[in-house]
């Protein structure tokens, strides 16, 4: 007789596996739980026998149960907010303009530098608790609003501390390479000098799960990007970068060549940066919300990495100036009504390939063995997550085999 620590009955389960069947779906199935893990996963006729009186058990009564949410793409740690730029651009003003105010990234850089730790962890948490909420298991938060080792430290130690006090898992990515800071105006190859420096001591600390590069006219150039990314590899750290967002510059080619775990935005990619990414396993990181907010044109090259078979994952690219959205279902949507993804590649974005974009291959897809990090929603189909938003449907959030209280 099986031991189960629990057990959920008269399920629709979208495994998310590829297994033939849309959404790798398991018609009236059953799942079953131990020591954090997925210890069973198919039929009811084929569930080994339990102990009965011991083992819960949970009617789903046809409810559909999905892996927890991946949200593999987020600034979520910073102070302050940039309402007031959103205003001044439907006003008219330039970005030249509302840089020259003191605007842009540098207003976030000043409000995070002056926070404290304690701030930054109450509003972090605020935001974190909303994307739980929406059946989000794990995030990737990254630095890069301190641009200064003091305040680059202090983001990844509270993303830190989350992980450790926080229900969802936690991955923290070191983007020192984000944007120049003032201190170092007109020398940017010492900026990323001083970038690789940090990067031992945080890795050291244990602060570091990835770290990712901004490469953009408006960031740093290929060359600057692929020293911070040898100094990452140096240290056994896996590297991904926001690239070809307003431009392409070859920043998805260099993740590639790096073997990289994503290439992110790559609204701008081309055919041999989407062939790079496929031979290198590369994921492609889909963020509908910076392309709505930004009111961009250009959109990524989907049906090419259709063709070439790379891994599509979407994001919420939280943040406090291009994409201040703290909403994972409303990517879905956007990820669909945008991008034209389908609800099932949608969908694959924040589950499975939102893992292979973090390097994590426990979780994200419901079989034997994985976390059992999973959600169930009242919903007929799982196409109903993509398709109606602002009604929460969520019912239950499992997080490592344990319930979590929403």
């Amino acid at each position: 007789m099986q031991q189960f620590d629990a057990i959920w009955i008269n399920a629709n389960i979208a495994t998310m596996a590829d297994n033939g069947e849309p959404y790798g779906a398991i018609k009236n199935g059953v799942l079953a739980i131990k020591d954090g893990l997925i210890a069973f996963i198919g039929k009811r006729d084929e569930l080994p026998g339990f102990d009965a009186m011991a083992t819960p058990l949970h009617d789903m009564q046809g409810q559909w149960i999905l892996p927890g949410f991946i949200d593999c793409h987020t600034h979520l740690i910073y102070a302050g907010n940039r309402a007031n730029e959103f205003e001044m651009r439907l006003n008219g003003a330039s970005y030249q303009q509302i840089a020259a105010s003191g605007g842009g990234i540098k207003a976030t850089v000043a409000a995070t530098r002056a926070a404290s730790h304690q701030q930054l962890f109450e509003l972090a948490k605020d935001r974190l608790n909303t994307l739980l909420a929406q059946g989000v298991s794990t995030v990737e938060i990254k630095s890069g609003y301190g641009l200064d080792l003091a305040t680059e430290q202090k983001i990844l130690e509270v993303a830190a501390e989350l992980d450790k006090y926080h229900p969802a898992t936690i991955v923290k990515t070191f983007l020192g390479a984000h944007a120049l800071p003032a201190e170092y105006a007109e020398n940017a190859d010492g900026y990323i000098d001083a970038v690789c420096q940090m990067l031992p001591g945080l890795h050291a600390d244990k602060l570091v799960d990835a770290v990712d590069a901004f490469c953009e006219g408006l960031g740093f150039s290929v060359s600057q990007c692929r020293k911070v990314f040898a100094t990452a590899r140096a240290l056994g750290l896996p590297v991904k970068a926001h690239a070809e967002q307003l431009s392409n510059l070859g920043g998805s080619t260099l993740v590639a060549e790096f073997a990289g775990l994503s290439a992110d935005h790559i609204e701008f990619l081309d055919e041999p940066g989407v062939a790079a990414m496929a031979k290198a396993g590369t994921v492609a990181v889909l963020l509908p919300g910076a392309y709505y907010f930004l009111r961009e044109t250009q959109l990524p090259p989907v049906d090419l990495l259709r063709q070439y078979r790379v891994p599509m994952a979407v994001a919420t690219d939280l943040n406090p100036g291009t994409s201040p959205l703290c909403s994972l279902p409303l990517m879905l949507n956007m990820a669909c009504t945008l991008f034209r993804l389908t609800p099932e590649e949608a969908l694959l974005g924040v589950t499975r390939h939102g893992a292979a974009a973090l390097g994590l291959a426990d979780r994200g897809v419901l079989r034997e063995g994985m976390r059992a990090d999973f959600a169930s929603y009242a919903i007929s189909q799982p196409a109903e997550l993509c398709y109606q938003f602002g009604v929460n449907q969520l019912k239950q959030l499992i997080i490592k085999g344990k319930l979590v209280r929403l």
